[in-house]
């Protein structure tokens, strides 16, 4: 029988949260010039004082934001992490820094399954930063794999994860490195994201039945990532079966049986039988 469907809970790859935090781009750190205006009127200084305060804040952020945003970058508590991230966005939803914040607050409530609050904070946080890659692959790929066939808006939520993966790929080719980036850690940066999207396209080409698109999906996913992640091998294995492609299907299913975790002793079964359908076919 040809495997149809593969349900997992919704969990990002790991590499991915590493490089959540530093996908923000870090304004200059330049000191700013005082114009002279030779005049020592006081009150003309109280309002020179303010335009050169405004100035500050608009290339460095507003002070009390930095204090808010170093507490929150040090909370290690995921309960206290998270209140702080939410008053951070809602004082100064305008700070650089925020959209950082959203980032690590999607894979905070991603973490924990909350699935209600994840959704608010990634459309939210698309909403104003709609090219955020980090945001756009992490949303499309828990849609992906929460999706259930009797939900109402199935099709249509496959169809927003998919344009929410493209989206990502799209970004990333344009991007540039961060300042608070090397040029290696952009590039592993990267890396992840991309595999994640190319992961999460093929979960949503394998339940629209689309096998072949999903075998160059999840292809270019494996071949990417520095830590391939089973379920994309399993799916993979799961197009070559309804592609009748045996040997195929074998090697997909025997590469998610060697990594640990609970798809383990299932992906040796199916490797099991998919190498006896291989053997049969000849």
């Amino acid at each position: 029988m040809k495997f149809q469907q593969v349900t997992r809970a919704a969990t990002v790859m790991a590499g991915v949260a590493a490089f959540l935090f530093a996908a923000t781009l870090v304004r200059a750190q330049a000191g700013v010039s005082v114009p002279s205006t030779g005049l020592n009127n006081s009150s003309t200084q109280t309002q020179a004082t303010r335009q050169i305060e405004q100035v500050q804040e608009q290339q460095l952020g507003d002070p009390r934001a930095a204090k808010a945003y170093s507490s929150f970058m040090k909370e290690k508590n995921p309960g206290k992490k998270i209140k702080e991230g939410k008053d951070f966005i809602n004082r100064y939803p305008s700070d650089y820094r925020a959209q950082g914040v959203y980032e690590q607050l999607a894979q905070l409530y991603n973490a924990q399954n909350d699935l209600a609050d994840f959704y608010s904070c990634t459309d939210r946080g698309i909403t104003l930063y709609p090219n955020d890659a980090t945001l756009l692959s992490l949303s499309g790929f828990v849609i992906a794999h929460q999706y259930k066939p009797t939900d109402a808006d199935g099709a249509k939520n496959l169809e927003k994860a998919e344009s929410y993966e493209k989206r990502a790929l799209g970004t990333l080719t344009t991007m540039k490195t961060p300042t608070s980036m090397s040029d290696d850690q952009f590039a592993a940066y990267k890396k992840q994201v991309s595999a994640l999207a190319h992961g999460a396209l093929g979960l949503i080409y394998f339940r629209q039945s689309k096998f072949q698109d999903s075998v160059t999906e999840l292809t270019s996913a494996t071949e990417t990532s520095a830590a391939p992640d089973a379920t994309d091998y399993l799916v993979l294995g799961a197009d070559y079966q309804n592609l009748s492609q045996w040997h195929q299907a074998a090697d997909a299913f025997n590469h998610c049986a060697k990594i640990t975790g609970p798809l383990q002793s299932g992906c040796k079964q199916y490797a099991d039988s998919s190498a006896k359908q291989a053997a049969s076919a000849k």
